[in-house]
């Protein structure tokens, strides 16, 4: 009997030390993200990771990708514990990890397949479209491309979004699992091409994506300014004291008119407020419609006002204002992709069961189409928050824009890194849709971000801030949105296609043995 276990002995302990790899593997991919600045971890997290499950079972790739899933989501979504703790922070984290140990299941099968890392690259891509449309309505804040702001694949965003410069990170590092493979494991020195080509491809297309990633200000040039009023405290009751926040707003709103009227700062021509800048109703209050109006009175420029409006139903709309300093409100945006387990909760009684803290939740009403603002010579589109890290929502929000603001609340989620990695998508649109974007955050971080997703200007944290700056105006389409769609649906077939192929091999191996 002992010598059996001493025969199963090293047998456990290379698998437990493939599981340590692997989640170093999903750490190196975490630590590549903002506010971190090491983006090229992130191709050799997955080099790590593909040299775990190459040649392996489906079942070993599951399990190995649960595990870098583990390494990469449990601190990356931290913020959403912050004041609730883990009921929420680690069931999400398992949930996107498991997702992404189905896409390691289809990369262990690929393996078997000639030009494995195209097709374990493809197979990742098809893990992330599932990510951000199931569980309910998806989640892709943990996204490839969103730990790229800074890194050179970032162009190719202009090219097909978000699913091109995932397939391009993990492809580099599936070729660099290869390259490495083939030189010190195989020593074919001979079969080096293939592996190389998988690795330097991406990145030799990133760079010739440079050029058609444009900042020129085609539709001329706006000033904008951007407020940050702050709330009085952070945690998920930051809004209790939602007169409190309105004034705030108002306050910094006020006192960049007298900056305005003292030759400071240059007279904006459009303003941005956060959301929920205004969770009092104005249509309901008259006191927060007069505030309002004070405001966009001495800034005498129009104001994107985000409000919580309440309907004939008796539910709120998360909304955005514009309001005009002669006329009042003229137009609204209502948030259309609401997050989950905050603006509503999904299976209400049934998560009751674990925890009273759904009962936080709201009863939001989402809205049904696009609204672009005309404000001075602009035309602003609007990603509300949790809107900007969703591919179809950011398109058809730019679809008629020359601008695209992205107000936002990040108070409930205190100092975490949230507000970066939102930062970080920020950046990725700017250049996905070649728009300057203008970011408006209660509590920060707020910020100007070029068409070529650089930072401009940007705040600190939980303080009143007002950014002001000449943005370019760019109706220029992007190859990226005269593709649309498209190329993520291609890129999922030949996915699915590489995998249903993998299987046939397999099995006819099985039988020929």
């Amino acid at each position: 009997m002992s010598d059996k276990s001493d025969e199963r002995t090293p047998a456990w302990r290379n698998v437990l030390l493939r599981v340590l790899i692997s989640t170093g593997a999903g750490l190196l991919i975490y630590f590549s993200g903002p506010p971190r600045t090491l983006w090229w971890l992130a191709p050799i997290g997955f080099a790590v990771l593909g040299a775990v499950i190459y040649g392996r079972r489906a079942r070993a790739g599951f399990g190995y990708t649960l595990c870098a899933g583990l390494g990469f989501t449990v601190p990356l979504l931290a913020w959403t514990g912050e004041f609730v703790g883990v009921v929420a922070w680690l069931p999400l984290a398992l949930v996107e990890a498991a997702l992404m140990g189905l896409a390691g299941a289809g990369i262990a099968a690929v393996s078997v397949l000639p030009a494995w890392p195209v097709w374990a690259a493809l197979v990742w891509v098809t893990g992330e479209y599932l990510r951000s449309v199931f569980p309910f309505g998806g989640f892709p804040w943990a996204r490839i491309a969103f730990t790229q702001p800074e890194g050179i694949f970032l162009p190719l965003a202009s090219v097909a979004g978000t699913p091109l410069m995932g397939l391009a990170v993990a492809m580099t590092g599936f070729g660099l699992t290869m390259l490495v493979r083939t030189l010190l494991v195989d020593r074919q020195v001979r079969r080096l091409v293939a592996p190389a080509l998988a690795f330097l491809v991406p990145v030799m297309a990133a760079l010739g994506a440079v050029p058609l990633v444009g900042t020129d200000a085609t539709d001329g040039e706006a000033t904008v300014a951007v407020i940050q009023g702050n709330v009085p405290r952070a945690g998920l009751d930051f809004n209790a004291q939602r007169r409190a926040v309105l004034d705030n707003h108002v306050a910094r709103t006020e006192q960049l008119a007298d900056e305005v009227s003292s030759g400071k700062v240059e007279q904006p021509d459009l303003v941005i407020w956060p959301e929920n800048s205004s969770d009092i109703d104005p249509y309901r209050n008259p006191d927060a419609w007069a505030a309002i109006d004070r405001a966009a009175r001495a800034i005498d420029a129009p104001i994107a006002v985000g409000s919580v409006l309440l309907g004939d139903d008796g539910l709120p709309r998360n909304t955005m204002l514009l309001w005009d300093p002669e006329r009042g409100p003229v137009e609204q945006y209502t948030k259309r992709k609401l997050q989950p387990f905050g603006e509503t909760m999904p299976w209400r009684s049934f998560f009751r069961l674990f925890t009273s803290a759904v009962d936080r939740a709201g009863q939001f009403v989402p809205g049904d189409k696009a609204t672009v603002f005309a404000m001075a010579d602009a035309r602003v589109g609007l990603a509300t928050c949790y809107e900007v890290a969703f591919d179809g929502v950011v398109r058809e929000s730019v679809e008629g824009a020359n601008l695209l603001a992205v107000p936002t609340n990040n108070a409930t989620f205190g100092y975490t890194e949230m507000t970066y990695q939102q930062l970080a998508m920020d950046r990725v649109r700017a250049v996905e849709h070649g728009r300057a974007v203008a970011v408006a955050a209660t509590s920060g971080v707020s910020a100007f971000v070029r068409p070529d997703g650089s930072v401009s200007q940007s705040t600190g944290m939980f303080t009143p801030a007002a950014l002001v700056e000449t943005v370019p105006l760019r109706s220029t389409t992007t190859l990226s949105d005269q593709l649309g769609p498209a190329p993520e649906w291609v890129m999922v077939l030949a996915g699915l296609g590489a995998f249903g192929a993998a299987v046939v091999v397999r099995r006819r191996g099985r039988t020929s043995n």
